[in-house]
């Protein structure tokens, strides 16, 4: 039997209260049944509780909440601010803008976007290959393919299928490596695209190097990256080997960047044990040593891989006389290394042409890397 009551002066809407609560109800809470629901079959459960069946998928404009009752006392603060459920507030769902497939740079190659985890129990490493864009064929239509190596491992290699007339191709491909954990972290992924003409002859777009670093594989998760492709060098190699590097130069905060990015053509001492090479950064100030900084160390590559950045606490008054020597260093048995080369860059006081160009470039661009390759020298260092 069910029981109305109406509260004078507020013309409150009426509402029935059905006789029996669920036993699973909080005490003083009554089972209420909108009028919107009322004829519609009701089902017994076992608990001794009563559901609808079948279930509406929404709830009804009776179920939404209403103005708390003599039962249901809530704080002034919660009643003034409540809302409709099932609202959507946007300013909850706000995501930053992401902007990796709009704002392409100047001069742009393509872009690439990729996936990279490692599994340490099986030692596999996984590598996505998700999606390119902006590719810059060398005809009007483009027919993509990419090549994937694990340096310094040259000879082997996987490869995507080729997608026809599309310079924004959709891979999502998955390839696996299998690389012990010892020596994963010195290793380097290198994506080659290539346009696939109607000859099927293949021409190199561009590439990705991507070395694979501690923070890159921690955590056994899956991470999604993407990079700019590269245009491959066509000088060949200089006698003892070239660096690529960036400086930068940030005024305000007196800071001096170096980011170490790779070497080629190296000629390493094959006969002295293991072959590991890494390059060593030195600040100089009127050719007296002020600090040094190392990057890591890569196993058995005449083409190693970096992507170390280092910075100097360097004030702009010091800068006509600072230098920078970047020395490539071998490891040798017993904790010894040997030079393989050297560049010295700096002002006029020290160094004359490209080494020189990249310097007064540096400071003409503040607070810019600005990139370049130099020719290694046999010279010792002092």
């Amino acid at each position: 039997m069910a029981t109305t009551a109406t509260s004078s002066g507020q013309g409150d809407k009426l509402c029935q209260m059905h006789t029996r609560t669920p036993p699973s109800s909080p005490p003083g809470v009554p089972f209420v049944v909108p009028p919107s629901l009322r004829g519609r079959d009701w089902v017994p459960l076992h608990s001794g509780e009563w559901a609808q069946a079948p279930q509406d998928p929404c709830l009804a404009p009776e179920l939404l909440p209403h103005a708390p009752s003599s039962n249901l006392a809530l704080p002034p603060s919660i009643v003034g601010d409540t809302c409709v459920v099932g609202a959507i507030n946007p300013e909850l769902y706000k995501f930053s803008e992401d902007k990796s497939e709009t704002d392409f740079p100047a001069g742009c190659l393509g872009r690439l976007w990729f996936s990279v985890e490692y599994q340490q129990e099986a030692e596999r490493l996984l590598v996505g290959l998700i999606k390119a864009r902006q590719l810059q064929a060398p005809s009007e239509t483009c027919s993509p393919l990419v090549k994937l190596h694990l340096l310094p491992d040259e000879r082997r290699f996987l490869q995507s299928k080729t997608k026809r007339k599309t310079s924004n191709p959709q891979f999502d491909e998955h390839f696996i490596f299998q690389v012990s954990s010892k020596s994963v972290t010195q290793r380097v992924l290198r994506f080659s695209v290539y346009h696939v003409d109607r000859q099927r002859k293949h021409q190199l777009l561009g590439q990705v190097l991507f070395p694979l670093k501690h923070e890159t594989l921690a955590g056994d998760c899956r991470r999604i990256i993407w990079r700019d492709l590269e245009a491959e060098s066509l000088e060949p190699p200089s006698e003892f080997g070239d660096l690529q590097f960036c400086l930068g130069y940030n005024d305000y905060l007196s800071r001096l960047t170096v980011v170490v990015l790779r070497a080629k053509g190296l000629r390493l001492q094959e006969d002295r044990g293991i072959v590991s090479v890494f390059v060593r950064v030195s600040l100089m100030n009127h050719n007296k040593f002020v600090k040094c900084k190392k990057t890591s160390a890569v196993l058995g590559s005449v083409n190693p891989v970096y992507n170390e950045t280092f910075s100097f606490k360097t004030d702009a008054t010091e800068l006509d006389t600072a230098s920078l020597s970047l020395t490539v260093m071998q490891n040798l048995e017993g904790d010894k290394s040997q030079p393989l080369g050297r560049v010295v860059v700096g002002p006029y006081m020290y160094t004359r042409g490209r080494e020189l160009e990249h310097w007064d470039q540096m400071l003409s661009r503040p607070k810019e890397l600005v990139k370049r390759w130099h020719a290694l020298s046999g010279t010792s260092e002092p």
